[in-house]
């Protein structure tokens, strides 16, 4: 990824391009074939020497043509000809963002594969789950590792389709207008890269592409930030329910040798912001005067490169994480447990319903119970069994057939076919 944000990289799209107008221009008739071949012969750049000529030129463009022209001759006269700095940036960036997408939507399925074996290796792995940050009932954490996989999946879906919005050029000339170049150059050279030609474009092509793309990098990043404020808060003292590998002679505190602290995910959680950050940079380029100006230049050189790299990272560090969690599952029964039996408080409230007491009635019976185990800590099945009330409607057998865990998962497998459409942890 860091190579696609290389100068060298960057002026290499940019040559290809002017080569690639000049091939459309010379089958036009415009430049003789002997010019061409010779342009194409001995095109070529020197980064330093672009370097030290916009020193005194302030123009990018203008130093880079000017360092190949050295390098070509008096054929250089063809290059870049009807052309504007637009036509070479904005085409050279959407290569640019192509490539970067694809390396970042292939990070994304490395992740999904990683979830899916996790969710199918604790897919009965019992633990409470969490509303409020209060145990409210028994989920697996295979199933929130399928979650995780299914809101990955619509990232991918997202960076796929903002891959094709970002894949658009433009060669039309100073306002977009092709006054001095023929509407097939810009057709063959996009047709080259990959691209389609902006259907209609002013100097550039329009900014609301690269705020679909930036949007799509930062919700994947959020996602990502979202799964690893999960992995903190699992991994706090008194849950730890699972936690990021601690390898050997890592250390996690120059004062207190016992800490073991979720660093990576604390990491990951303070790059979305960025990446978040750099999505509303793109918005507020939406807006520019007229037909252009440059004030989204300066920000794309710092959100395309910074957006991409970062997310690359955060998806490659996360899959990481993940792929060799820590997971304790004594330690989610015992969690689970904690409560005394209250997460079967719905379970016992549908019964009495069933057994026809009012909504009302019932709740009132089982929160009258619950409240007293909370406050008392005493066992919520053996406050229901020695309920007078309770038992005038339910036996003791129907009590135990209530608090069985069973009951939370039976729809386990229709969730997983519906997530991984009937795939086995092989497939």
């Amino acid at each position: 990824m860091t190579y696609i944000w290389t100068p060298e990289n960057r002026f290499k799209k940019w040559l290809d391009i002017e080569i690639l107008a000049c091939e459309a221009l010379a089958a036009r008739g415009k430049i003789p074939v002997e010019s061409l071949n010779n342009i194409k012969e001995k095109a070529g750049f020197d980064v330093q020497r672009i370097d030290e000529i916009e020193k005194t030129v302030k123009h990018d463009v203008i130093a880079f043509l000017t360092s190949v022209s050295e390098k070509v001759g008096e054929d250089a006269r063809y290059i870049h000809m009807g052309l504007t700095s637009s036509d070479i940036l904005d085409t050279s960036l959407a290569v640019l963002l192509k490539e970067a997408s694809d390396l970042i939507i292939a990070d994304v399925d490395k992740l999904l594969t990683v979830l899916k074996d996790k969710a199918f290796e604790y897919k009965d792995t019992v633990m409470i789950g969490r509303s409020h940050g209060i145990h409210a009932e028994p989920v697996t954490f295979g199933l929130k590792m399928a979650l995780w996989y299914q809101e990955m999946k619509r990232n991918r879906v997202r960076l796929i389709s903002a891959r094709k919005a970002i894949s658009c050029g433009k060669i039309a000339g100073a306002v977009g207008t092709f006054s001095f170049i023929d509407p097939g150059v810009e057709e063959y050279v996009c047709k080259r890269l990959g691209l389609e030609p902006a259907p209609i474009s002013t100097q550039i092509v329009q900014r609301d592409r690269h705020a679909e793309y930036f949007s799509a990098l930062a919700i994947t990043a959020s996602s990502i930030e979202k799964f690893s404020t999960e992995i903190r808060h699992l991994q706090r003292t008194e849950v730890r329910e699972a936690e990021e590998f601690f390898s050997p002679g890592q250390k996690g505190s120059s004062a207190m040798p016992h800490k073991r602290n979720p660093v990576l995910s604390e990491n990951l959680s303070g790059l979305a912001r960025l990446v978040r950050s750099y999505a509303l940079a793109s918005m507020e380029d939406v807006t520019l005067w007229h037909e252009r100006d440059i004030s989204h230049s300066s920000v794309e050189r710092v959100i395309a490169p910074d957006a991409t790299i970062l997310l690359d990272f955060m998806l490659s560090r996360f899959t990481g994480i993940v792929k060799n969690l820590l997971v304790y599952q004594e330690r989610m029964i015992a969690n689970l447990n904690m409560t005394r039996g209250l997460v079967f408080s719905q379970m016992v409230l549908l019964k009495l319903i069933e057994k026809g007491i009012s909504r009302e009635g019932s709740y009132a019976i089982v929160q009258r119970n619950a409240m007293k185990s909370w406050s008392e800590n005493i066992d919520f099945k053996q406050l229901l069994l020695d309920d007078e009330e309770v038992m005038a409607y339910l036996s003791e057998k129907d009590i135990d057939n209530v608090f069985r865990l069973e009951n939370f998962l039976g729809n386990v497998n229709f969730i997983f076919d519906r997530v991984f459409g009937g795939e086995d942890e092989n497939a």
